[in-house]
């Protein structure tokens, strides 16, 4: 299952409830469709609901929940979405409470992953940024049950629903509104969906409340609209075109590491045999150094050195995937996406091509990212310097991150 890790602690899985037909929503055009599946700038809503929690990496592996029937719309609308961490979809029910504990059950059929909290989020809300999903994981150390939620800005009226007339003006401040994710400890949401199985409740918090239970409030967004209606769209396209405010920065590394007497070298996380080792303080994995500082210098957060100084015993024999998860968590903590990164080993031994796939792959399961992003090439200096001579290898990379855009003040 890719960099999911079986046996490991506190794993988060989402569950993306896409089962319900979106009646609300239909126009003539597409009334064979629901909204989930119809497009926004120029791809399903469940596609970017998706990709939303893809580009969270607390985020373990996702599930989604469809409606029997809908298989292929399924496909087309994930098609280009290869991560590992998105299981295959499980069929929901006739209600939502049905098809999220179908999510739940799927889930628990997975014990040997210890999923320890899971987020349940409306396929239909594609604007769930990751500083949201933090932030509901965040308040789920502290809570069993936490939603996300917007406080109530509008002047809110009681109206009498038989003569249509005023009866009350509602105090607002205590009033939000309940959006998704919702964050829930797994086996308590799990058992509690089956305690209540024969409710029909409006969303996954309601079950804590029915059994006296305290849920916590954390704040939403207010971009994290639910597309309901038809209009929604037309708002749906505007928020997408905000969301679009990025800019894209690289960074460019080089490494270099000679060789000593050893039986094999590490080169993107993959051992391959050799007469030879590289020399260095950590394991000397040149390639993944250069893509290390690569990813440091698009971020402008200084280099491999400044961060794990070879002075430091502590780093002596490191594996480099440490290094590496440092400079992807770095990135992560600005709400930067690592979009593309290239790799040129320079050497003339060992031949990478035949382990060319395996160092993309593990470069992917490290970065939290598509394969396809992922480049590595080799090439050698025709028998000329350093290299040439088989003294050492040396290695550049490139990576691109997507930041939100910087605005003058």
């Amino acid at each position: 299952m890719g960099w999911i890790m079986e046996g490991a602690d506190d794993q988060v899985a989402a569950i993306i409830v896409a089962g319900g037909v979106g009646a609300r929503a239909r126009q003539p055009e597409w009334a064979e469709l629901p909204k989930q599946y119809q497009l926004l700038a120029g791809k399903p809503v469940i596609h970017h609901t998706l990709k939303a929690f893809l580009d969270c990496p607390e985020v373990n592996l996702i599930i989604t929940v469809i409606a029997d029937g809908m298989e292929n719309e399924y496909r087309k609308a994930v098609n280009g979405i290869t991560d590992s961490r998105l299981l295959p979809p499980v069929t929901g029910g006739a209600t939502r409470q049905q098809s999220v504990h179908n999510g739940l059950a799927a889930l628990a059929a997975l014990a040997e992953l210890n999923i320890s909290n899971v987020l349940v989020h409306d396929a239909a809300r594609p604007f769930a940024n990751a500083q949201v999903i933090r932030d509901v994981l965040a308040s789920l150390q502290e809570h069993d049950a936490v939603i996300s939620a917007v406080p109530e800005t509008s002047t809110l009226k009681k109206v009498n629903a038989d003569s249509g007339l005023i009866e009350d003006t509602v105090n607002r401040e205590s009033i939000w509104q309940a959006q998704t994710p919702q964050g829930f400890r797994f086996s308590e949401i799990l058992a509690l969906h089956q305690k209540y199985a024969a409710l029909e409740l409006t969303d996954d918090a309601a079950l804590f409340e029915q059994d006296g239970r305290p849920v916590a409030v954390s704040k939403g967004h207010v971009q994290n609209i639910k597309i309901t209606h038809p209009e929604d769209f037309d708002l749906a396209e505007s928020y997408m075109r905000i969301s679009d405010n990025f800019e894209f920065r690289t960074g460019q590394g080089f490494d270099v590491h000679r060789f000593e007497d050893g039986d094999s070298v590490t080169l993107c996380g993959v051992s391959i045999p050799h007469d030879r080792k590289l020399k260095g303080h950590s394991d000397a994995d040149v390639a993944m150094h250069a893509l290390t500082d690569a990813i440091l210098g698009a971020i402008c957060e200084g280099d491999i050195g400044f961060h794990f100084p070879p002075s430091e015993p502590q780093w002596k024999g490191a594996p480099s995937n440490v290094f590496l998860e440092k400079a992807r968590d770095l990135a992560s903590d600005k709400n930067g996406l690592i979009t593309h990164c290239d790799i040129t080993i320079i050497c003339e031994k060992p031949k990478v091509n035949p382990h060319r796939e395996a160092m993309r792959a593990r470069l992917a399961e490290i970065l939290r990212c598509d394969v396809q992003r992922v480049s590595v090439k080799a090439t050698t200096t025709e028998k000329l310097g350093f290299t040439g001579r088989e003294e050492g290898i040396s290695a550049l990379a490139t990576a691109t991150v997507r930041l939100p855009a910087e605005t003058d003040t």
